[in-house]
């Protein structure tokens, strides 16, 4: 069975190293950029709207314009535009000191009324922002002073903080910039207090941020940075070669630029280094739940799928040993994760029975089970950006094949992907959790949004009782309630195989070797920009 594995993998493998390779003979110019104080990055993807307030932009680059009022840092959350605040004994109500002095990129003064202004935009298109718990708690926000602003909740809930340090919705735009008095509808410029401002942007072609050189912080080293998209793959590699574009990373769907080889190919040019943060969320397979038809509400069908994975081998070959074999949602380094779960390892005999046991038989003539006159067949999307994800596809559907299992592939942009996850038109699709910096809690939180991930869990059988004790674990006062309310939770979605775990994925840049100042967030969303410089 390896040996037919391997066989596969060598071919499909060796197509992206000739695709790689292809201009291995011509001369690299990559390096320092025409401007040691300039930077461009390929990008899969345009920017698209850069609304804070939605979620349609691009997060790495909103990370550059938009600032929240806290941070999460290894070392906890820490001031960011608010320099302190109290919580009130009953857990209620948080009161914010703001940083003074500080200006969005118009000129105009960053203080408690706009502060407010942007909160209560975000809160005026609640259902947009059901996923977040802390948008469904807040009673009001008002303006103490100029530099104090109060929030209150309609009861304590713990992630309050760790919630509004995310990377939207809760940052902050110039009032100015509201359209007809918010920001649901539109907004008229992108103006926030970060370390860059957005220039310029053609839609599909590039976007160029520029230094903000009042930044209460200091202005950054590196006085431009460009976004320039890119098709993933060939094309993304020649422009690095050719030294049309000198940063790639990882983006905010999980999607590489370039495979590993051709990054290892870079770095052994001697002009690149390759930096890896380390694991940061973990790549699996969403199955719907309640796809009306699908065998993807059957419990064994998922089950089956679960063990026809071979995740070694993924891990090994597909990522060249840069990512780990994932058997649970969440790695056990993740804050109230180390729960003793079943292990499900790749066993096809044991797929085989699961489905054998649950009535879909094989049938002469045909490869692909059937039960009650429907064929086994489900459809497994990917982003058609990422190398990876088509590589894993492709594998995932040869081994499934082998217990009955027809997977039709699917390859499509990541805002449509996002569009089916939110409808629910779907059965099996790539996806990721937040990462380390939001888990457990804000994918969790997930499963009950329809935003998210609430298509995947509502179809099963425990449905009620996971969303009781999702609601439960957000408000419980004692660690010791909230650890059992988690380990509640994560049982529950891992017997029943809704969320089907890979590998363990990290954040990777591509970066010039005289780029310094290349760090990492505790986010898989952003990179810290304005730490760069070229020596």
């Amino acid at each position: 069975m390896k040996r037919t594995l391997t066989a596969w993998l060598a071919g499909s493998m060796g197509a992206l190293l000739l695709l790689a390779g292809c201009n291995g003979d011509k001369a690299e110019t990559a390096g320092t950029p025409k401007s040691a104080q300039s930077l461009v990055y390929a990008t899969a993807k345009d920017i698209y709207d850069m609304n804070p307030h939605l979620y349609t932009g691009s997060m790495p680059a909103q990370g550059m314009v938009y600032e929240s009022l806290v941070e999460n840092t290894k070392d906890g959350i820490k001031p960011l535009l608010a320099e302190s605040w109290e919580i009130s004994p009953d857990g209620k109500t948080y009161t914010f000191r703001l940083r003074k002095g500080v200006t969005f990129h118009d000129g105009e003064p960053f203080n408690a009324e706009a502060v407010k202004a942007n909160i209560e935009a975000v809160q005026s298109n609640a259902g947009k922002h059901a996923w977040i718990k802390l948008s469904t708690k807040i009673v009001s926000v008002a303006a103490v002073d100029e530099h104090t602003v109060r929030l209150a909740l309609t009861e304590p809930y713990d992630p309050t903080l760790l919630e509004l340090s995310m990377t939207r919705p809760y940052v902050f735009l110039s009032p100015k910039d509201f359209g007809n008095g918010g920001t649901k509808d539109g907004v008229k410029g992108y103006n926030g207090t970060g370390p860059y401002k957005l220039a310029e942007h053609k839609t599909d072609q590039y976007a160029t941020f520029t230094a903000n050189e009042t930044y209460w912080g200091g202005a950054p080293k590196l006085k431009q940075i460009t976004a320039k998209v890119l098709p993933a793959g060939e094309t993304t590699l020649l422009a690095l070669q050719k030294g049309e574009v000198n940063f790639v990373f990882t983006d905010d769907r999980g999607a590489d630029s370039i495979d590993v080889d051709a990054m290892n190919q870079l770095v052994q040019s001697g002009k690149y280094r390759l930096i890896r943060s380390e694991p940061m969320n973990t790549k699996m397979i969403v199955a719907n739940s309640s796809k009306a038809g699908s065998p993807a509400q059957e419990t064994a069908v998922r089950d089956a799928l679960w063990h026809s994975i071979d995740r070694e081998t993924i891990g090994k070959h597909i990522f060249s040993g840069t990512e780990t074999p994932a058997f649970a949602l969440f790695s056990s380094n993740v804050n109230y994760a180390n729960v003793d779960l079943k292990k499900r390892n790749y066993d096809l005999e044991t797929a085989k029975k699961l489905l054998d046991q649950a009535g879909w038989k094989t049938e002469s003539g045909s490869e692909t089970r059937a039960k009650a006159g429907s064929k086994l067949t489900m459809k497994l999307i990917y982003d058609v950006n990422s190398n990876s994800q088509k590589t894993q596809a492709e594998f995932i559907q040869s081994t499934a094949k082998q217990i009955g299992i027809a997977l039709e592939l699917i390859g499509e942009q990541s805002s449509s992907i996002a569009q089916r996850r939110s409808s629910g038109d779907y059965e099996l699709m790539f996806n990721q959790t937040w990462g380390l910096a939001y888990d457990p809690q804000s994918t969790i939180a997930a499963f009950t949004s329809e935003s998210a991930y609430y298509h995947a869990t509502r179809g099963i059988a425990k449905a009620s009782e996971l969303y009781g004790k999702i609601n439960a674990v957000t408000i419980a006062a004692e660690e010791k309630t909230r650890k059992a309310l988690y380990a509640d939770i994560l049982r529950i979605v891992h017997d029943e195989a809704v969320f089907i775990p890979i590998t363990n994925g990290s954040v990777t840049v591509v970066a010039p070797k005289d780029l310094q100042g290349v760090s990492f967030k505790q986010t898989q969303f952003e990179l810290p920009f304005e730490r760069l410089y070229f020596e």
